[in-house]
């Protein structure tokens, strides 16, 4: 029994020491177990619309890529706050274009962690505008979304989850 516990033991203090050294190994800035800003999102079931959005709009390359890139994530939930067939109509091929504005203008170039975030008023995205940035008591709001999940690291960047789809103006 005692040589029983003795190995349970040494086996946890085992996967403890490799938990620690590889979260020191990702510290370090070395991502490479860390999937791409795509895959962490098609891995995530509240993410198929925006993975399907993404896919429509040929973006998974580039967002595949060496990056870094941060991105602001709408849930399924958040685009199901669009107007009724918004998100049917802009998967058309015809509306590829765009699709692709509204998609990169989640996205900012570099990775900008929730603590940087915090700091800033806005911030520029590859569609070309900028992003109001505000930040209280309450929580960060991205234009009008509140961001919900935070630091959702990937080997490419890394995701800030928000409950509502950005729409850049006109």
């Amino acid at each position: 029994m005692i040589k029983k516990t003795l190995v349970m033991m040494y086996a946890t203090l085992a996967l403890s020491m490799l938990n620690v050294a590889q979260a020191g190994h990702h510290e370090a800035g070395h991502d490479n177990m860390s999937p791409s800003i795509v895959e962490l999102a098609a891995g995530n079931d509240d993410l198929s619309t925006l993975v399907a959005a993404v896919q429509a709009a040929g973006l998974v390359g580039v967002l595949s890529g060496d990056g870094p890139f941060t991105v602001f994530a709408p849930t399924n939930a958040a685009f199901a706050k669009l107007p009724e067939g918004t998100v049917a109509s802009l998967l058309k091929p015809e509306n590829k274009d765009q699709l692709t504005a509204i998609l990169t203008y989640h996205v900012v170039s570099g990775k900008v962690k929730a603590a940087d975030v915090v700091k800033l008023d806005s911030a520029k995205t590859v569609e070309g505008s900028s992003i109001s940035i505000s930040a209280n008591a309450a929580g960060v709001k991205v234009n009008a979304a509140n961001v919900i999940m935070t630091d959702i690291a990937a080997s490419n960047g890394v995701v800030h989850v928000i409950d509502s789809v950005l729409i850049p103006s006109e």
